[in-house]
């Protein structure tokens, strides 16, 4: 099936991963088939919404009977190029930078942290759960060996510009900004920002104004 990419709705993508994890977990149990509305309960996101994600792929389902969850898993893992392992560079080897190589997406054999790096020369040449640190120094001959196309950055936000800078420079395509700084990047470059803070207190702010029922 040929689906053109540019016509699937931001939103709608950054879905779909979701749905891959759940449709990983119901095929390890044995399911066979799933509906919208137990799909809805799972993930959290309305029948209708769902409906509407999987019409931009085409027919992957058929009424009154639902989706068929080894297809699905096998329609998403192609759409999300799972078959693929995604390499990836961990950039500042903090506390947070420790708990993610430390984590290294356990529950995925397709997403690896492959390399870390710091500008401390206490931890470079360590080893976290068998990934080693490198100074940052390096990262460009680093990448000239390991095909890593995303980064994951951890550093201090006064420094966060200026090691982005260096990431777009070794070629690195992507990054996951965990840093509160809003980084300035070529337009060829995506970037995803995840502020802690931001997120816990928008938490907050609903809690106290949007309180739900029971």
């Amino acid at each position: 099936m040929n689906i053109d990419q540019q016509k699937i709705p931001q939103a709608t993508a950054k879905r779909l991963p979701l749905y891959y994890r759940f449709l990983e977990n119901l095929y390890a149990s044995g399911k066979e088939r799933v509906s919208s509305t137990e799909l809805s309960e799972a993930v959290k996101v309305d029948s209708a919404t769902i409906r509407r994600d999987f019409s931009y792929f085409g027919a992957l389902g058929k009424k009154g009977y639902g989706y068929n969850v080894d297809y699905l898993l096998s329609f998403f893992r192609k759409t999300l190029d799972q078959d693929e392992v995604t390499k990836i560079f961990l950039i500042g080897v903090g506390n947070l930078g420790t708990a993610l190589l430390k984590y290294n997406f356990s529950k995925s054999d397709n997403t690896q942290i492959v390399s870390a790096f710091d500008v401390r020369e206490e931890i470079v040449g360590r080893e976290i759960s068998g990934v080693e640190i490198h100074d940052f120094d390096t990262i460009k001959q680093v990448k000239e060996h390991v095909d890593a196309s995303v980064a994951i950055l951890t550093v201090p936000a006064a420094v966060a510009q200026e090691a982005a800078d260096c990431l777009v420079e070794a070629g690195i395509k992507g990054i996951l900004n965990f840093t509160p700084a809003r980084l300035t990047v070529p337009e060829h470059i995506r970037v995803h920002h995840i502020d802690l803070s931001v997120e816990l207190q928008t938490l907050v702010y609903f809690l106290k104004n949007y309180p739900l029922n029971g």
